[in-house]
């Protein structure tokens, strides 16, 4: 599978852009275990022209990390194409246009998600964009914006003729948000459809390896993109890559793994985000990590509320003390 210049072989995986949580220790992490195509927290196209602070901040990539996207989402046209245009300036492999997120404060305004309700001008946007730079440009969209309006087969069709030059697509309505499981079956007709050429990247629910392989088996896509389920379990695309080429599954990890892969991503963290920030966005991962240990309620809360970055290793120690054993 290529997206422009990128030739990311036979059934890649790929890491789904997260606000907040696609930061570049998480990142870092997740490439480490072998995502094959990783994307930033998606980037306000108003915040960058506006020279946002923590809008340009999400700008900064690595060569480590290549092939990488950056993605951006808006509902003012000239915002999205000037945005894009400094985005290409930033390095990218692929500029990403977000359609597709659900959240009330950007699907409201008519972003993400809100543009299935207006997919002419999705189409319009896309265009403009796609003219206005160098790089491949791609899109990111869900199956339409409720059960009565799935566009997605039709709609593919003309973001392709619009110049894009792969499609994401979630198999849920923005309606829907994440609840209910996700409908592949319109992933697939896009995908069989004879006029589509561009590469199909499929997500939604792909949280196993049997997932995976299922994805590619049943309905063809080139890709598949992992995003809540690689919440404190960023292995999991080494284990999707070893299953899909043995049809075996890797052992689990072992709780001494957990603790120095949690180590390292802390120093990651706190590496580009300072102590307090780095202390603050390691929470949501150290929660996941440990995910299952019996009688882990206080030892969790102790993790999560911990404020000082040198108390958190010896807590972690404990943690492969305490529960070692019983893996």
């Amino acid at each position: 599978m290529k997206i422009g210049n990128c030739d990311l072989g036979e059934k890649p995986v790929f890491l789904a852009p997260m606000e907040d949580v696609t930061d570049p220790s998480f990142r870092y992490v997740c490439k480490k275990y072998g995502a094959d195509m990783m994307y930033t927290e998606f980037v306000s196209s108003d915040g960058l022209i506006r020279d946002a602070a923590k809008s340009l901040a999400k700008l900064e990539i690595f060569d480590y990390e290549r092939p990488i996207g950056i993605q951006i989402y808006g509902h003012i046209p000239e915002a999205l194409v000037e945005s894009a245009v400094r985005v290409e300036a930033a390095g990218p492999d692929v500029i990403d246009i977000n359609f597709g997120c659900p959240v009330k404060k950007i699907a409201g305004r008519g972003a993400g998600s809100g543009m299935m309700r207006e997919p002419d001008k999705m189409v319009e946007i896309t265009r403009r964009v796609v003219e206005a730079v160098k790089l491949p440009v791609t899109v990111k969209t869900r199956l339409g914006w409720d059960e009565d309006s799935k566009i997605i087969v039709e709609l593919a069709e003309r973001l392709q003729d619009a110049g894009i030059s792969a499609l994401t697509i979630h198999g849920r309505t923005r309606c829907q948000m994440y609840k209910g499981e996700a409908d592949w079956t319109l992933i697939g007709k896009v995908k069989e459809n004879p006029r589509m050429h561009i590469p199909i990247i499929g997500n939604g629910d792909i949280k196993t390896p049997e997932d995976a392989a299922a994805a590619f088996e049943r309905y063809g896509v080139d890709g598949v993109m992992i995003g809540r389920a690689s919440y404190g379990h960023p292995w999991i695309f080494k284990e999707v890559k070893h299953y899909l080429k043995t049809g075996e599954l890797l052992p689990p990890m072992t709780l001494k793994e957990k603790v120095e892969l949690a180590k390292e991503h802390l120093a990651q963290s706190l590496r580009f985000k300072g102590e307090r920030g780095g202390v603050l966005e390691m929470r949501r991962h150290l929660s996941c990590y440990f995910k299952g240990l019996p009688d882990f309620k206080e030892t969790r809360l102790r993790l999560v509320t911990e404020n000082d970055p040198a108390a958190i290793p010896p807590l972690l120690d404990y943690i492969l003390e305490r529960w070692g054993d019983e893996q």
